[in-house]
Formats: C-alpha cells, structure tokens, sequence
C-alpha cells in the first residue's frame, strides 16, 4: 500500500477488485469443477504438475474456468507466461511476443507459453501467423472460446493442439464456489458478518445455470447493497438474492456450439415424439433470442424428413407456422411454432420418403443412364408420333380402379424398389394400395 491507497470500509470493494476477480483461484487445489480434466491423476493435471505442456485449446462456456486455469499454469511452470486477447491484438502483438520467446529460447533456454484469450476472434491469417512457432515449439499455445473449435480454428493449427472442452459448472460446484467467497478472509467476505439464508444461495446457484462469474458477480451486488441491520449484520434472504439475479443466464451463442447443441436437441426430441422436450428446446431457442424464421424452417424439413407421408398433414401445419412466423412475428408467432412443433412431435413418424429418394439419386448417379421407355416418351410436339414416341401407352383412367398394369422403370431398372412405406399412419393404407397394385400387376402375369 502506498500513500494514496486507502482501505475501504465497503465489504463489496475489497482491493478494490470485483469479488469474481478476487476469488480466482491461484492453485489446482483450489480450482472448483473440471473433474473430467484436471481431476486426481487426469492428463491435463499430470501435465501442469510435471511442467510438460504442449499445445492446447480450451473451449466451453463462460464462466466454467478456462482463463482461470490458464493463470494457474502460469504460476504452476517455470515457462515464461505472456497474455493477449484476440479481440485487441493484431499480427503486430503477435509477431513482437514471437521474438520475445525466440530470444528467451535461445539466450535462457526458457519456453514461453502465450494465452489468448477468445482465440476464435482472430481471423484465418492470424491464426496462420501462430502455427511456425506453434510447430517449432517456440511457444506453447494456450486458446481459450467459447465457440466451437471444429468451426472457429484453422485445422492446421486444431490439428497440432489438444482440445479439452469445459462444461457448466454444476449445482454444487456453484454453491462451493459461494461459500468459499463467504469464508475466505482475504479474498472473499470472511471478515464481515453476513447471513446468507440457504433458499438464497440456492437460488443463486440456480439461476446462475452453471456460470461461476455469474453467481459470484450476484453475491457481490447482494452484499454490496444490502444495509447491515442493528447488530451489524448484512442479512441476505431470498427476496435479495431475486433482486441481484433477476435473469436467468442462456448458455446460448448462435453462432457457437451451444446453438447447435440446442438445436440438435430440439430436432431429436420432435423425432423421438417427447412434446415435453420439444417445447423445452423450442422454448430455449425462442428466450435466446433464436430468428422465429430459423426454428419454423426446421419444423418443416423435419415434418417432412421424419413424419413424412405417415401424416401428409404435418408439412401443411409446417408451412402454416413458416407463413405465421413470417406474418405475425414474435411474441404470438410462439404459439404457432409450439403447435407446429407439437404435431410433428406426436405424429406417427416414417422417413420412408428420406430413403427412397436418397436411393433414387443413388441409382441415377452410380447407374447407368436409363432411357425413357417409347411408350413414356411425350407424343406431343411434331414429328415424336412418327418415331414412335407414346405408342402403347395405357391411360390409367380408362381402366378398373384407374389402374393398368405397365412399365414405369427403365429396362435395366424393372421391379426396382425405392419406395418401402413404414405400417404407421397413413402409410398403411398407401401399403394397402400399393399391394393392390402388386396383385393386379401378378393377375396380368
């Protein structure tokens, strides 16, 4: 402390630092969540404590570690550390750290560990200014994003660094990472006196969705505008924890990897027919902020890739949903996305469709070229009846049930079948035409 620096009475400013700040952890022993990385015994752990580090990309939500972790292996190496944030710096700031630990490599013989911080904002030559000294071994490349590495990282450099990927936080995870805020004398609050009722901190831990930053940042503005009472005590109920967390944080980017994760759940859960889970996600997607137009498209593809011609109906209420996205638009626009939503979850499902015209194209592109049978061929335009174009061709109408018994295939395709409807739906009664068919077809045999 020097003469300008003054301690403050105020239990929120501590140092003057925010109490997320504060309460980083400075050792693996301290570091709260991550078991499946740098757990007892894990790679990643075995690694930091024998100082032999290689290249490496840590991607996951905010608020689960990732920076954190990064400045433990800071103090945990011998390795030279220096820090940029991709959104700030530029191939300059690149270019200069690279000569730093060139020098310190060859004059110290120390390695240099550079960390960057949202590694996904920097563009493809930024990225491809890293990798000679990422493959020489000049620097040990640290990135952190919350993006997913498959789309934001050149594969050049993703393929020269160990990916581990950080998931939210759980529930007592959070909770533990409170507490510890509460009791630490030095960093946290353990020299004030606070009461944080239980129902408070678990709705702190609740609404903070796995986010550590989150939670830590409401229990700071929970102390910090709480008067204490007569007996000098800052007393946080529940009706004060609502206050300092009123949102619920969406893990949620839709760009990132959670977008499609989301996504992906919502398609599957229409698919495995559970409305509950369908609306959950569609729910998600509608809170995040999702474009209403994106979700009605994929109810469509889907009422028709999984439903298909089980329930012909379910592409209209589609289409219906995709003309009142775009019609009336958010809030209302919910309801008919729900029911849209709803229906392709709870009808019979069938992708018959799918596989039919998947080996249809199959057939057209790895077969040989088939030619239109003669009496297929149009007899319409001048000179086609002369060579025979349409002769024989039996007009279906003109027979029992308007069907007639002919060669729709090319020669070298006959009795091919694509098509196989599923027994669900109204696909059985396209099966029971369909055998129909089949009979008349055997009869003329």
């Amino acid at each position: 402390m020097d003469l300008f620096d003054f301690p403050s009475d105020d239990p929120g400013n501590i140092g003057g630092r925010p109490l997320a700040d504060r309460m980083r952890p400075q050792t693996l022993d301290e570091f709260v969540g991550q078991d499946q990385i740098v757990g007892k015994g894990r790679l990643l752990r075995r690694a930091i404590q024998a100082d032999k580090l290689t290249p490496m990309i840590f991607f996951g939500p905010p608020g689960t570690g990732k920076t954190t972790l990064a400045h433990i292996i800071a103090k945990s190496t011998s390795a030279y550390f220096e820090q940029l944030n991709a959104v700030t710096a530029g191939v300059g700031d690149l270019r200069k750290v690279i000569a730093g630990a060139e020098d310190r490599l060859k004059f110290d013989q120390q390695k240099t560990i550079l960390f960057i911080d949202e590694i996904h904002r920097f563009n493809k030559s930024q990225q491809d200014a890293l990798l000679p000294s990422v493959e020489k071994g000049t620097i040990i490349l640290i990135g952190a994003t919350t993006e997913s590495p498959m789309f934001e990282i050149n594969p050049a450099l993703l393929s020269r660094s160990r990916l581990f990927r950080f998931i939210p936080l759980t529930q007592d995870n959070i909770r533990t990472i409170l507490e510890n805020a509460l009791t630490d004398k030095k960093r946290g609050y353990g020299d004030y006196k606070i009461q944080a009722d239980d129902d408070a901190l678990d709705h702190l831990v609740r609404v903070a969705n796995g986010d550590s930053r989150t939670a830590l940042h409401a229990l700071e503005l929970a102390v910090l505008t709480t008067d204490p009472n007569r007996d000098g005590v800052i007393h946080i109920d529940r009706s004060v924890a609502e206050e300092s967390i009123q949102e619920k944080v969406l893990q949620y980017d839709k760009k990132g990897d959670n977008h499609y994760d989301t996504v992906s759940a919502f398609i599957k859960s229409m698919r495995g027919s559970d409305p509950d889970a369908t609306l959950y996600w569609l729910a998600k997607m509608i809170a995040a902020g999702e474009d209403p137009k994106f979700i009605a498209r994929r109810i469509f593809i889907h009422a028709a890739e999984d439903v298909g011609l089980a329930d012909p109906n379910a592409i209209l209420v589609a289409n219906a949903a995709v003309t009142a996205v775009t019609f009336i638009g958010l809030p209302e626009a919910r309801i008919p996305l729900a029911e849209a939503a709803l229906y392709v979850a709870t009808a019979p499902k069938s992708n018959a469709a799918v596989v039919g015209i998947d080996q249809a194209l199959s057939a057209v592109k790895n077969e040989k070229t088939g030619e239109v049978p003669i009496h297929l061929r149009d007899a319409h335009y001048k000179g086609a009846e002369k060579l025979g174009h349409g002769k024989g061709y039996l007009y279906p109408h003109d027979f029992e049930g308007g069907y007639v018994p002919q060669d729709y295939l090319p020669e070298h395709l006959q009795n091919k079948k694509f098509y196989h409807p599923s027994p669900r739906g109204y696909e059985r009664t396209v099966q029971k035409r369909l055998d129909y068919f089949a009979q008349r077809d055997q009869d003329k045999k």
